[in-house]
């Protein structure tokens, strides 16, 4: 069943995110359907814009690789060599050398287009064949257009289906859930806007090559609690490692990350983010893993929000659970 709710369930939270775009559209007076139609264009460039920043990293460190691997074995001969002749331990580096820099060069130049088509393929289709991941495209494209022409009338038949003594309550549910994730996504996408400047500045300042792209696609992963960041900081430590080898670049890599860290984590993202969703370390770990397992990509993109509306569901249902009388005597 999960394949058949991701498009539907990527649709919504596509559409949900957009939504402040069409609103904001429709007030400059344009028609609901062009509306609509210029948000999932703007989204659209979005995605081509994050795809196009991984891309861009992959061919900027796979010629990198293939430059530096022979540097890499000639400075481990260098270190381990000494301390392999202690103990009686003969290795032939020279063959050691040209053969693993030639399975190393044949492996990247068959696999180097291939990597970027799968993950590719993992981004838009989380698995699905080819086929099959542009008909999950069409389709959410038309349910997301759908969406933001009758996200109203769509509301209107979901409250009538909700039983009169409970519309009140689950309005207000709603209600919560909403300002909890609109408060999110703005905050979210303010601290990702000034730490890609701040990740982008610092590298072009050490030098690194692809400073822009790397410092953007750091910021964007921030998203991913935990595993984003660590994904952005290996590829600018592999970066740095690659292009200028041990030495005060690393160190400038780790100050530079150690110190956007700081400034996210205490002041942008309990500023503009808050701490209103409120989740714990290990809860957060679980929904990535769980909404990774059950929707692919998206969902480790989704997790977080899901989660929060979750945690609003359970609040209202433990504070229900604890007033009762039932629980009380």
């Amino acid at each position: 069943m999960a394949e058949i709710f991701t498009p539907f369930l990527t649709a919504f939270i596509l559409a949900y995110a957009l939504r402040p775009v069409c609103l904001w559209l429709e007030r400059h007076r344009l028609p609901r359907a062009a509306a609509a139609g210029i948000a999932m264009i703007f989204g659209l460039l979005v995605v081509f814009l994050i795809l196009t920043l991984f891309i861009t990293l992959v061919k900027t460190e796979i010629p990198l690789i293939k430059a530096q691997f022979p540097t890499w074995i000639q400075n481990t001969q260098s270190w381990l060599g000494p301390k392999l002749s202690e103990f009686h331990i003969d290795v032939d580096w020279g063959t050691l050398k040209s053969s693993a820099t030639q399975k190393i060069t044949t492996h990247l130049n068959d696999n180097s287009d291939a990597l970027m088509s799968s993950t590719l393929e993992t981004v838009l289709m989380s698995g699905s064949s080819v086929i099959a991941g542009f008909v999950n495209a069409v389709l959410i494209l038309f349910v997301m257009f759908y969406l933001l022409i009758d996200w109203n009338h769509f509301f209107k038949l979901v409250r009538k289906i909700v039983p009169v003594r409970a519309q009140d309550t689950v309005h207000h549910l709603a209600m919560h859930a909403d300002g909890l994730l609109s408060q999110y996504l703005r905050g979210m996408l303010i601290v990702i806007s000034i730490m890609s400047v701040f990740y982008s500045a610092g590298l072009s300042i050490i030098g690194v090559q692809g400073a822009v792209a790397l410092g953007v696609f750091t910021a964007l992963m921030i998203v991913i609690p935990y595993v984003g960041i660590a994904l952005g900081f290996t590829l600018a430590v592999l970066a740095a490692l690659l292009q200028f080898g041990p030495g005060g670049a690393i160190v400038g890599v780790l100050v530079l990350y150690g110190l956007g860290q700081f400034i996210e984590g205490f002041f942008l993202t309990p500023r503009l983010v808050g701490e209103r969703i409120g989740l714990h370390p290990v809860a957060v770990l679980f929904a990535l893993l769980l909404f990774g397992k059950l929707f692919g990509f998206f969902g480790i993109l989704l997790a977080l929000p899901i989660s929060a509306v979750g945690l609003v569901l359970l609040q209202y249902g433990w504070s229900r659970y604890t007033q009762s009388p039932w629980y009380q005597k």
